[in-house]
């Protein structure tokens, strides 16, 4: 049985994420930070509606044996480039550091594909340094998903995305857009292989290998 902490519950992959924690019979408490409450009721679930600037007040919060951080925004909702690293690269390695500073075993991130701390694209660059930070705490377990384009009902409508998607069957098998459920689905199932070391899990990966 284990203990798992969720950041990110009220967003795309979050919100799968958190029905599938709470639905896993191997899963006994499911801890929730988030700005705004989910919605959710469960028995074994702890939701804290919080700062996330403040994310240190509640350290006691990640003593779990997992953490499965799906926090992510884009520049145009985040209102400025400073802002969006926030929620992208400082978040998620805040509670990183929280986490194995209270015996955390097991930090699971949802990323982005293109990831790279050396890319000239800055969304793909904040992803590439996060992804390093977190890997240089030196947990455990570290698996870092990396999807394409994600698919699902959004709160905000993201026109792009919708072109995007319509032109799927055009796309490589390598970019094609993927479910936000397959992720989480690949995120659960990657979360009980509990694999030593780090691993990098890519879009078609996720969809083809871990989502059912």
């Amino acid at each position: 049985m284990r203990s798992v902490l969720l950041l990110g519950a009220t967003g795309l992959v979050g919100r799968e994420l958190l029905s599938l924690l709470l639905d896993d019979t191997d899963v006994s408490r499911v801890v929730v930070l988030a700005r705004r409450a989910s919605g959710a009721r469960h028995a074994k679930l702890e939701e804290r509606v919080v700062d996330l600037d403040r994310m240190d007040e509640h350290q006691d919060a990640f003593g779990v044996d997992q953490i499965f951080c799906a926090l992510g925004t884009t520049i145009k909702v985040a209102g400025s480039q400073e802002r969006f690293r926030v929620v992208d690269h400082d978040y998620p390695l805040a509670a990183a550091r929280l986490g194995k500073a209270q015996g955390a075993t097991h930090y699971l991130l949802v990323s982005a594909m293109g990831a790279n701390a050396h890319s000239r694209i800055f969304y793909n660059r904040v992803k590439g340094e996060v992804e390093n930070d977190v890997i240089a705490l030196q947990y455990q377990a570290t698996t870092i998903a990396r999807p394409s384009l994600l698919l699902g009902n959004r709160d905000e409508v993201r026109t792009g995305e919708r072109i995007a998607a319509k032109l799927a069957w055009l796309t490589p098998s390598k970019y094609k857009p993927i479910e936000a459920s397959d992720v989480a689905n690949a995120m659960v199932r990657l979360s009980k292989e509990h694999q030593r070391g780090v691993k990098v899990v890519e879009s078609r990966e996720l969809r083809v290998s871990y989502a059912r």
